[in-house]
Formats: structure tokens, sequence, C-alpha cells
């Protein structure tokens, strides 16, 4: 893998513009799926290790910075081999993170079964709508980046309010709306990198990264509340 995937090459220079995106388009994803598969397995192993050696939670400030630095880091370095070192180490954070919660649900009565559950849904969700996505009857998800953008935000606003005011309702409820969120976020850059408007799949991985981890967490607190657990 190379994260520079748009250089010309003998079969691009001979094909028509759009014949060409596409050719790229599916380089750039084969790559993505590489890597987003390496890096989910990092995550997990991370994730694994901190809910078994029962890790205390890094809080949500630090939980912040630690995101929002090698967010930053990664897109610095995302056209060099440091890169892939910057998209393992916050994929590597985030699984950290993603431990303590783990670790509280695995200690509810059928938690083992709820976390496998949701794993597996996660999975089938996430593999569903990629498919769906690529396939020519899809919806055309070009005009959802501005929608999604702002939902993001207003979720993530909520999210916060509901933490500071610990409004348990609001929590539940911002995680049903993030679930729907990311589903579309995961359709939106699957497009946008076969139709070429991704060519850099260190970026692209940490798209679907972070919204595959999202989507679980949300998944995992919605089915929690199911479950008998407190919202």
């Amino acid at each position: 893998m190379s994260t520079q995937i748009n250089r010309p090459n003998a079969l691009a220079s001979a094909l028509p513009t759009a014949d060409v995106q596409a050719v790229s388009g599916q380089k750039v994803l084969r790559d993505t799926y590489r890597l987003l598969s390496a890096t989910l397995m990092f995550s997990a192993a991370i994730a694994g290790a901190s809910a078994a050696l029962r890790l205390p939670a890094p809080g949500l400030l630090l939980t912040l910075a630690g995101y929002f630095g090698l967010l930053f880091l990664t897109f610095r370095l995302r056209n060099s081999v440091w890169g892939l070192a910057s998209v393992f180490a916050l994929t590597g954070f985030m699984g950290y993170t993603l431990g303590p919660i783990i670790a509280h649900y695995l200690g509810m009565a059928g938690g083992p079964q709820l976390v496998a559950t949701t794993m597996g849904v996660t999975a089938v969700t996430f593999l569903g709508l990629s498919w769906y996505a690529r396939g020519a009857t899809a919806v055309n998800t070009a005009g959802w980046g501005s929608f999604l953008f702002i939902g993001v935000l207003t979720a993530f606003g909520l999210g916060l309010a509901a933490v500071f005011f610990e409004m348990p309702a609001l929590s539940l409820a911002v995680s049903g709306i993030v679930v729907l969120l990311m589903s579309g976020l995961i359709m939106f850059e699957t497009q946008n990198i076969v139709r070429g408007g991704e060519t850099n799949y260190i970026m692209a991985t940490v798209s679907l990264f972070v919204s595959i981890y999202n989507l679980f967490a949300s998944l995992l607190h919605i089915f929690g509340f199911l479950g008998g657990e407190d919202a």
C-alpha cells in the first residue's frame, strides 16, 4: 500500500476520465479495506486488553484531546509513511477508550452475549451499507455531506449536554441519532471513495473507522438499555 494513489499509469492514461476515476476509486477502496481491517483488529486487541485489565477510563477531556490531537497528526502525515503509524496510534487510543465501556457491559447479566451481539450487528450493518453504497442502484449520497456534518455537530453538542447535565434519556436519544448518522456516513464515504472524491486511503480509513467505532458504541448503549440497564 502507498499513501499516494493518484499517480498516472499506463492503464489509466488509456482510459476516459470517468473510467480513470473508477479504476482509481477501486484501488483506493481496496487499500482502505486492507488498512481498515488491520486497524480494527489492532483496536479490538487494545480494547480487549483494556477491558480485561480493568484499566481506568481516560475521562472526557483526555479522550477529546487525544482523539482530536491524533486526528490532526494523522491529517498532517497522511501523505507519508508516518501517516500509517499515526493511524494505528489513533485507532489504538480509541480502542483503549472503548475498553472500560466494554468492561462495564461485560459485568452485566448476559453481558458477553450483549457485546457479541452488538459486534455482529455492527459488522453486518457496515458490510451491508458498504455493499449497497457500491451498487449501481444505490441512492446517490453526493448531496449528503452538509446534512451529515451538521448532524454530527448537533449530536456532539447534545452528547456533551447529556454528560454535563446528567440526562440519561437525552444520552439514549443521542445514541439513536448517532446510529443513523454513522450509517449515512458509511454510505457517503464509501461512494466518495469509489467515485474519486477521496484519493487518500489513510483518511478514508480514519473516516470509516470512526463511523464503525461510534456505531458500535451507540448500539451497545441502546442494546444495554433494552437489556435492562438504566439509560
